[in-house]
């Protein structure tokens, strides 16, 4: 299996804000913006993939900045690490209005995607990820120590047992 370049999974989706989408003071529901960011970044994943993928966690999702009724919302997602059968994949939402106003960052997350085997049923070997910016460089080092995060907090790795949060700490003890 060939490694596939970040480029190769980068996903952009537009939505627009209706009334069917927001809460009473008129702002976009929480649970839609993840909706909307599960389905781009799910997409990126099969991108890199080449596989039906599951979405296995979320990273803190914070809501920086409410989205309004009727605005314009632009996803982007890109992967930023493979390890052996999962993938990261970066998310970040923005929005504008209809004219393309007031452009700004609202949120962004990390997801975790698992490829499938051909019968949808059991994780299978995914591509490598060949970063080639500094940008690329720079998620792709750092998705190591989130992913010791994810599986601490999910009770799948002992703190003892994280190998790059370890040496982190250790630098700040010294």
């Amino acid at each position: 299996m060939r490694p596939k370049k970040v480029s190769d999974s980068h996903t952009v989706m537009t939505e627009m804000v209706m009334p069917n989408d927001t809460n009473p003071m008129g702002n976009l529901m929480g649970g839609n913006l993840m909706r909307w960011m599960d389905i781009v970044a799910s997409i990126a994943a099969g991108k890199h993939t080449e596989r039906h993928v599951v979405t296995a966690s979320v990273d803190h999702v914070s809501f920086q900045k409410p989205i309004l009724l009727g605005e314009v919302v632009t996803l982007k997602a890109t992967a930023t690490r493979a390890w052996t059968t999962s993938v990261e994949i970066y998310v970040e939402v923005f929005a504008n209005d209809i004219k393309g106003l007031n452009p700004r960052r609202c949120n962004h997350a990390y997801f975790t995607f698992v490829g499938l085997d051909d019968d949808k049923l059991k994780p299978t070997p995914i591509p490598a990820l060949l970063p080639l910016t500094d940008e690329e460089e720079r998620l792709f080092e750092s998705a190591s120590r989130r992913r010791e995060v994810r599986l601490i907090l999910s009770g799948r790795m002992k703190p003892e047992d994280a190998t790059d949060l370890k040496s982190m700490f250790a630098t700040l003890e010294k």
